[in-house]
Parts: structure tokens; sequence; C-alpha cells
């Protein structure tokens, strides 16, 4: 029986696995999993020595597989970003496109609700440099407010804005989130 566990690059990770329906959608698909999520605290904490201990945390709670969520940030490729992590043999690496924050864009019911705007519509949110900023200068021309920090942006769009990455993952556009879904099911039905 696979028993997955969570280590991300950071609070806003965190934030959408732990806070959001995730947790509801691995119970619903019959997915076992350690309710809490490890933060790395920055992707340069994502390093196989410092990896290790965070694994050894979810294994002595009974995870079997771990799942490593990280932004490409500034790496060039996805393969380099792994290949700098050298993940353990039962962990398995999913990095987002380019940030995290471009799975907000790609959940266009939430951004719909953060925004006040029933048209909102992004065509290709994971090809952005900064989705962070986008957003807040999108909200700043749409409304006159800003949103001080990434924290406080996944909180808003997690608690009050319904962000879930199942429906960031049915955006056309958004393939990390598909794909970070996909892995989640290929582990838990392949050991």
């Amino acid at each position: 029986m696979v028993r997955l566990g969570f280590i991300v690059e950071g609070a806003t990770e965190k934030i959408i696995l732990e806070q959001s329906d995730f947790f509801d959608y691995l119970q619903t698909s019959g997915i076992d999993y350690v309710p809490e999520v490890i933060d790395a605290h920055g992707n340069g904490n994502l390093l196989p020595h410092n990896i290790q201990p965070l694994s050894d945390v979810l294994t002595n709670k009974g995870a079997t597989h771990v799942v490593i969520l990280t932004d490409l940030d500034k790496d060039q490729c996805i393969t380099k970003t792994k290949t700098r992590i050298a993940a353990l043999p039962n962990h398995s690496v999913v990095v987002s496109e380019k940030v995290i924050e471009s799975w907000f864009l790609s959940d266009t019911d939430a951004m719909r609700a953060f925004l006040k705007d029933p048209a909102y519509n992004h065509n290709t949110p994971e090809t952005l440099a900064d989705p962070f900023g986008e957003i807040k200068a999108i909200r700043m021309a749409k409304n006159g407010l800003g949103v001080s920090g990434k924290v406080i942006l996944a909180n808003t769009m997690v608690k009050s804005c319904g962000f879930s990455i199942q429906k960031a993952a049915q955006h056309p556009k958004c393939n990390s989130a598909k794909y970070f879904l996909k892995k989640i099911e290929e582990i838990s039905k392949n050991p």
C-alpha cells in the first residue's frame, strides 16, 4: 500500500496542498497520504543533504513515497531542476513551470472571485516569467488594490476564492498542474 508524503519548496505550496481541497481530492481518489506537508523553506534547501531529514519526518509518519513539489524558478529546464535535487529512489519530483503562482492564474473561477471580474480569463498562464507580478498588476488595474505578498495571495486564493489544483489542471495551458495530479495517481497505482 502506497502512502504519500509531500515536501514543498515554500509556504505558498504548503498552503496550496494543506488548505485547499487537495486532501479531499486524495481521499476521494482513494489515495493514502500523510496529512502534513513539509516546507523546505526555499528551493536552495531542496538538495540531497537537506531532503533526507525532511523525508525522514514523513517516513516516520508512515509515508512510503515522497512527492517533492518545486518551481522551475531560474533553472533553464525541468531536467536540470530534478538533477539538482537528486531525488531518492522512493521520491518523485514535480516541477511547476516557472513558478507556482501560475496555477492561480489557471484556476479561472478562483481568479474571477479574486478580481471580482466574471470575464477574467488567461490563455497562457505558464508562459509568464512573473505570475505574481501579473496578478498584482491585474488586480491593481481592475480594483485599485494590490496584494502585498505571495503568502497573503495564497491564503486569499485558497480560503476566500476557492482555489483548487484540480481546476487549475483543467486549464488547457497549465501542464504542470495536470502532471502533478497525473504523477500522484500513477504513484498510488504503481508503487
